[in-house]
C-alpha cells in the first residue's frame, strides 16, 4: 500500500503572515480552545453563545466571523483537517497514472494529517471527539460537513482526474472507504491516545485494503 511519507518538502519557507492575518489567528484559536474547556468541564448544552463570547471578550459579531454555531467552533480540530485534506488534494501533484484513486486519497490525508497535527491540535481533537460522543447536535453537524468535504473532493477529482463516465460511482466510492477508516481510526486512537492518530489512520488503511476479501467464515458448532 502507498502509504509511506513521501518526500521532504524542500520548498522555501512563506513569509511571515501580517500582524492583522496573526491576530485574526489568534482570536480563532482562542474561541476554539476556550469553547473546548467550557464545553469539557460544563457540557456543550449549559454553555450559552454569550458566556462563550465573554470568556474571550470578543461580540458575537466577531465570533459569528469565525463560526456560524457552537457546533462550528467545537468541532474546529476536525473540520481544519479536512479543509486541509481539500487543499491538497486540489493542488498537491497526483502521482503517476496508473496510480489507483483510493491510494490517492489515503495519502491525500495522510498528508494533511501530518500538516495539521501540531502543536496541541491532538488534544483539541480529542476533546472534540469526546463532546461529539455526547451532543446529538454536533453528531448531526458533523454528517452535514461530511457530506459537504465529501461532495467538493469529489468535484475536485473530476476535475483533476480523466473520469469519463460523471455517473461513475468507484471515486465516491474510495472517498466513502477513506472517510469511514478515518473514523475508525479516530474512534480507536480516542480510547489510546498515546500513539498517534497518523498512526492509526494507517493501521486502518490497511485493514481496509484487504475487507473486500475479508472472509465469512461460519462459527463450528462447538
Amino acid at each position: 500500500m502507498s502509504t509511506a511519507p513521501g518526500p521532504p518538502d524542500l520548498s522555501p519557507p512563506l513569509p511571515p503572515l501580517p500582524l492583522r492575518e496573526r491576530k485574526k489567528r489568534r482570536t480563532r484559536q482562542l474561541l476554539v480552545d476556550t469553547s473546548l474547556e467550557l464545553f469539557t468541564e460544563r457540557g456543550f448544552g449549559k454553555v450559552t453563545l454569550d458566556e462563550l463570547c465573554d470568556s474571550v471578550e470578543v461580540s458575537k459579531r466577531t465570533f459569528f466571523r469565525y463560526f456560524s454555531s457552537k457546533e462550528d467552533v467545537a468541532m474546529a480540530p476536525t473540520q481544519d483537517l479536512w479543509l486541509t485534506f481539500l487543499d491538497v488534494l486540489d493542488t498537491a501533484d497526483l502521482g503517476p497514472a496508473d496510480r489507483p484513486v483510493l491510494l490517492l486519497v489515503q495519502d491525500t490525508l495522510l498528508t494533511a494529517l501530518d500538516r495539521t497535527t501540531t502543536d496541541d491540535w491532538a488534544h483539541r481533537a480529542l476533546l472534540s471527539h469526546n463532546l461529539i460522543e455526547q451532543t446529538p447536535s454536533m453528531d448531526a453537524h458533523g454528517l452535514h460537513f461530511c457530506d459537504r468535504t465529501t461532495r467538493s473532493a469529489l468535484a475536485t477529482l473530476h476535475r483533476r482526474l480523466d473520469i469519463p463516465d460523471p455517473a461513475d460511482l468507484r471515486p465516491r466510492l474510495a472517498l466513502d472507504m477513506v472517510v469511514a477508516a478515518f473514523h475508525c481510526a479516530l474512534t480507536t486512537w480516542a480510547s489510546t491516545p498515546t500513539d498517534s492518530l497518523s498512526a492509526h489512520t494507517r493501521q486502518a488503511f490497511t485493514a481496509l485494503a484487504s475487507a473486500a476479501t475479508f472472509p465469512a467464515t461460519p462459527r463450528g458448532d462447538g
